[in-house]
């Protein structure tokens, strides 16, 4: 059943606390920072919370305000998106994703949607300002993205891009490991965990987020 448990302090980092610090609900608002998702969705992003636990967390935070349901057609299922309330909580929830990459390693098995790599793209990778642009076609998880690498940030959103340097297909978990390790690329090739479409040396280039793909 949903809670409604509260601080009962009226500093408003407790006010805040009342309304998104019940267990998921800030990882909820992560999902829906970069598209709107279906119930579904959101159960394949957070395969560790059960579906009444979701259920439960989505309809609190309807109730506050945070999301809100919409049909996408008259016979569709419904998403949800972020409010322009809800919006306001992403430099906060991207401020504690850049906070926690320090913070000890959960322990196995563990989980890891798209959203959280993408998240990462747009703020742990540093390209050089210098560089020319890189547009990146992404294909992860069954779902197209736009990566684009320019005056020193990365910008993602959802949907094919008009062109594109290269194109990427590959999972998150997989993504993440070439993040964090971009020297095992070639490797991540030649077993097929990662099909890409164009020159290998553009995407270590995104990779290591610097002007000299070279240097691994």
């Amino acid at each position: 059943m949903p809670t409604s448990r509260s601080y009962r302090d009226s500093c408003g980092m407790a006010r805040a606390l009342d309304v998104v610090g019940e267990r998921w609900a800030l990882l909820v608002v992560r999902e829906l920072l970069l598209v709107p998702q279906r119930f579904s969705e959101l159960r394949h992003a957070l395969p560790n919370a059960s579906s009444n636990l979701l259920a439960d967390r989505l309809r609190e935070l309807e109730h506050h305000g945070v999301i809100r349901r919409r049909k996408l057609a008259s016979a569709g299922p419904h998403v949800y998106e972020l409010t322009e309330w809800g919006r306001k909580l992403e430099p906060i929830v991207l401020a504690l994703s850049e906070w926690g990459i320090d913070a000890p390693s959960p322990p196995e098995p563990t989980s890891l949607s798209a959203t959280s790599v993408l998240i990462f793209l747009r703020i742990g990778l540093r390209p050089d300002p210098a560089a020319a642009p890189i547009v990146c076609r992404l294909d992860l998880d069954g779902s197209v993205w736009t990566v684009r690498a320019s005056s020193g940030e990365v910008q993602v959103r959802s949907g094919e891009p008009a062109t594109a340097d290269i194109s990427l297909r590959t999972d998150p978990r997989t993504l993440g490991g070439l993040l964090d390790d971009p020297a095992s690329l070639d490797s991540a090739l030649a077993e097929g965990s990662v099909a890409l479409v164009g020159d290998p040396l553009t995407l270590k280039q995104l990779l290591y987020g610097a002007a000299d793909p070279q240097r691994s």
